[in-house]
């Protein structure tokens, strides 16, 4: 068997440093909110969030992903988009006194326990939804309504006439709630120009990236609640319909594509017999042992591996 390449350590790294990136942004929006700076700690969240969206990016461009970089997110994930914006809106909204950090510690378990539950049950397989409303969409629609408070559109309308420090408890519970929800919300779309679905992607990223740069008060917070308000009607409308959830299609292809490589892989030990050590190499190796048994059979006619013949008798005349 081939000794398998294995990337660089450098290139293993570099998705690593882009969460670590992500972390350093975090514990930045949580100082900036303790000094009473709360518009640089949201962009410190903002730009944690778009750190967050390219690791996994990066980690498949390099060929350099790993169950250690998944762990490594979500602890970063939980900081960045759980304990940071919460914070943020105890030191800016809520009321110090009192009982009101509770909310922060419900909105922060909330994001905790739904990573926890994406790495058991989504990290690493590919996805068209999320199992729940993602702790970085929770985390920055909660953030960014500061920036949204301090626009015309919201001072200068009847939106800044409600009572939001009532208001933003509520938007606080229901944002937990959803994070661990049932509901499914589509996931981001992966950047390709072959596709549809992969250029749509691309033009979301873009247009986050310039509504971070140009409208950032006023961009990101409507549309963060555009988000969280379709995968409620979405999931409601299906209800009534009684049709089932689109999680449900992505788990069965991920149950069809993992039975698939499991036949495969049985089919190959059964035909040679020395198949043993294909539950731990790589799969660019699994998949090179299978196509050489392949070749192998096919030279010898296509038979069974044990197959024999008997040759006719000799003639006794």
């Amino acid at each position: 068997m081939r000794t398998p390449r294995l990337p660089r350590p450098s290139i293993v790294m570099l998705p690593s440093g882009v969460t670590l990136l992500n972390l350093f942004f975090g514990i930045f929006a949580l100082v900036a909110a303790a000094r009473g700076d709360f518009g640089r700690a949201v962009l410190y969240v903002m730009i944690g969030a778009l750190c967050d969206a390219l690791d996994g990016r990066v980690a498949r461009a390099t060929g350099s992903g790993s169950r250690f970089g998944e762990e490594l997110d979500a602890l970063v994930d939980a900081i960045s988009f759980g304990l940071a914006p919460a914070m943020i809106m105890y030191f800016a909204v809520l009321h110090k006194e009192g009982w009101d950090w509770l909310f922060v510690f419900g909105f922060t378990a909330c994001a905790v326990i739904r990573l926890a539950r994406f790495n058991v049950e989504q990290a690493g397989r590919p996805k068209t939804y999320f199992h729940g409303l993602p702790s970085p969409a929770a985390g920055g629609v909660l953030a960014s309504y500061y920036w949204f408070s301090q626009t015309p559109l919201y001072n200068q309308t009847l939106i800044g006439d409600l009572p939001w420090h009532i208001l933003l408890r509520y938007l606080m519970a229901a944002l937990a709630l959803l994070m661990i929800s049932e509901v499914p919300y589509p996931a981001w779309p992966t950047f390709s120009l072959r596709t549809l679905r992969g250029v749509l992607g691309l033009i979301l990223f873009v247009a986050l990236a310039l509504g971070l740069i140009f409208l950032p008060r006023e961009f990101f917070f409507p549309v963060g609640m555009l988000y969280v308000v379709y995968g409620l009607v979405a999931a409601t409308v299906r209800g009534l319909l009684d049709r089932p959830s689109p999680m449900h299609y992505a788990d069965a292809s991920v149950d069809a594509e993992a039975f698939t490589n499991e036949t495969t892989a049985i089919d190959d030990i059964e035909g040679d017999g020395d198949g043993d050590d294909l539950d731990d190499a790589p799969a660019a190796e699994m998949a090179h042992t299978r196509r050489r048994r392949r070749r192998r059979r096919r030279n010898r006619g296509g038979g069974p591996p044990n197959s024999s013949t008997t040759p006719p008798p000799e003639s006794t005349t």
